[in-house]
């Protein structure tokens, strides 16, 4: 019995490995400029995210260690890994070319706009901190999911390596969009706005309602636009969370 409690235990460690492992791909292809794998690994890191809790609960094996792990491996993934992207980007926008780092040859504010991008991992490690404090944050959370920051990201990264319609790669790719999207963000993970789980609570209305909303707004954006919904999932979660609160 020991031994099989030794396995459990370390079951959502190793998909917390997984994560990580997944995060420190999506960092390597960010930075080589391949968005669409950067993308893919990023969305794989958010299952595997998932996993690790949902396997923490079913087996009930949490623990001190799992919870570190999970915040480390939520920092490569979701903090820097979308920061890699979005230094690419930002190449992309400024120069038009992916480059290594050392070639690059901006002015000092290029330089700023270029690592403005580091906002991104510290605010997400300020958010995961203050996530492993808080004690409000068991139903609900307080701040933009440092997932939801990456997801969104990552989604820019498919449009760009996937999608056909040049004014929207264009509207992505213009160096006052990202900085904008950056600045908002990453101010959304250290607030204190009220954000939904989704976290199901059976399959009732009563409960979930904001929940249920959320996933229709998803499937109707998703059947109009298809590729072009999947960064305004994270742009409704935000808005639906925004009103929550004015209503409140």
């Amino acid at each position: 019995m020991r031994r099989v409690s030794e396995l459990f235990f370390w079951v959502p460690n190793f998909i917390t490995s997984l994560n990580l492992a997944a995060g420190s791909l999506a960092v390597f292809f960010g930075i080589e400029g391949q968005l669409g794998w950067a993308a893919v690994f990023i969305l794989a890191a958010s299952v595997f995210d998932f996993l690790d809790g949902l396997a923490a609960r079913l087996l009930r094996s949490y623990s001190d260690i799992g919870k570190q792990m999970d915040s480390l491996a939520d920092l490569v993934s979701f903090g820097l890994a979308p920061a890699a992207m979005l230094f690419t980007m930002l190449e992309l926008a400024l120069f038009g070319k992916n480059q290594p780092i050392f070639e690059i040859e901006a002015t000092f504010m290029q330089w700023v706009f270029l690592f403005s991008v580091l906002l991104v991992p510290i605010a997400g490690a300020f958010r995961l901190a203050k996530f492993n404090l808080d004690t409000r944050q068991t139903e609900s959370f307080l701040g933009l999911p440092i997932p939801a920051n990456a997801i969104f990201y990552a989604s820019l990264g498919l449009i760009l390596e996937l999608g056909t319609n040049p004014v929207v790669s264009n509207i992505i790719l213009n160096r006052f969009n990202l900085l904008t999207a950056v600045a908002l963000l990453s101010a959304l993970m250290i607030s204190e706005l009220p954000m939904f789980s989704m976290k199901f609570k059976g399959l009732k209305w009563q409960g979930n309602q904001t929940r249920y909303i959320f996933v229709a707004i998803c499937v109707v954006l998703v059947a109009t636009l298809q590729l072009y919904a999947l960064p305004l999932f994270i742009v409704s979660y935000i808005l639906i969370a925004l009103v929550q609160k004015v209503m409140n």
